[in-house]
């Protein structure tokens, strides 16, 4: 079995970019794979500086994986943070990665320009990112496009350390869905937590139908063309609806008679009732927190069993054993 391995940030609410982007493909890849999942939260330390706000999100985030359907004893699912060898790892890949791979990464300079601060640790996340897919030896990574150069960051970093010390790591490979690799948020960009601009996914109904309302559309006439391609709506819908609604949407669009009012009510029942039993199974898992703790350090044991060994190996052909 492939090893797959993926990470989420506990930074906001997950939203239903992360759902189609990455969680629904890992959690179905529990039956087949070798499924290595976790929740990123010191990667969230280069925006979130709130201790409340930080803690409170990764046991949110830890629900919404559970909830969706995770099966914790089929899989190694843990914290970042509970396993500390990813630290040391980072910093020993940190000595065989050049300033310029870094400089080249356009994930900090969109960031820095979305107004987040430009951190050490912002800047050294490919490191990082780099350092959670080597411990663990991980083959297969789902990504979006956006992260996909971070991917062949960490590839890079690989092919240096291998070079410098000996074959050491797998050389991860990419996965990247190219039906939902990028959601579209309230405004038409990617949907994504540093936006501002999402749909999360266990909102009450009127949280959630307020949101829904305010994606933006064009203001064609209702009985006009319009071009489906060009309309984050439509975008949206086609996550969620049948085949046969979405040939139903389509011919609104083409042939004119598409009422963006209507759409987005049908949008909005549809993920309400998408996602109805999750919803109620995360109220059963947050009414639980120490369940969920006790589920989380479980993984985290796992997790490290794997860890140690990989870190062994490179403190060995680094040197660092006399």
């Amino acid at each position: 079995m492939k090893r797959i391995l993926s990470g989420i940030q506990p930074s906001g609410q997950l939203h239903i970019g992360n759902y189609f982007g990455m969680m629904k493909s890992v959690i179905s890849s529990v039956e087949t794979a070798d499924l290595y999942a976790f929740i990123v939260d010191l990667h969230a330390l280069t925006s979130v500086h709130d201790r409340a706000k930080l803690s409170a999100g990764t046991l949110e985030a830890a629900a919404d994986f559970l909830a969706l359907g995770l099966d914790p004893d089929k899989c190694t699912f843990w914290v970042q943070s509970d396993v500390p060898e990813v630290c040391e790892l980072a910093w020993i890949l940190s000595t065989v990665t050049s300033m310029g791979l870094l400089e080249r990464c356009h994930s900090y300079k969109d960031k820095t320009a979305k107004g987040i601060a430009a951190s050490h640790g912002l800047f050294a996340y490919p490191v990082l990112m780099a350092a959670d897919i080597l411990l663990y030896q991980a083959e297969i990574v789902p990504v979006g496009k956006d992260q996909k150069q971070h991917l062949e960051v960490a590839r890079d970093i690989a092919v240096s350390f291998n070079n410098n010390f000996g074959e050491t790591f797998i050389l991860p490979e990419a996965a990247i869905s190219e039906s939902t690799a990028v959601v579209p948020g309230l405004d038409g960009q990617k949907m994504s937590k540093s936006y501002g601009n999402t749909i999360p996914m266990f909102l009450e109904d009127k949280e959630l139908r307020k949101r829904v309302m305010a994606v933006q559309t064009d203001c064609t006439p209702v009985e006009d063309p319009k071009d489906p391609a060009k309309c984050n709506l439509y975008a949206l819908l086609k996550l969620f609806a049948s085949k046969e609604k979405m040939e139903e949407v389509h011919g609104l669009y083409v042939n004119g008679g598409a009422a963006y009012g209507y759409l987005k009510q049908d949008l909005f029942e549809l993920i309400r009732d998408h996602f109805t039993a999750a919803r109620a199974r995360k109220k059963e898992l947050m009414a639980n927190q120490d369940g969920l703790r006790a589920i989380l350090k479980q993984g985290a044991e796992k997790a490290r069993a794997k860890a140690v060994v990989t870190l062994d190996l490179v403190r060995d052909r680094a040197g660092l054993r006399y």
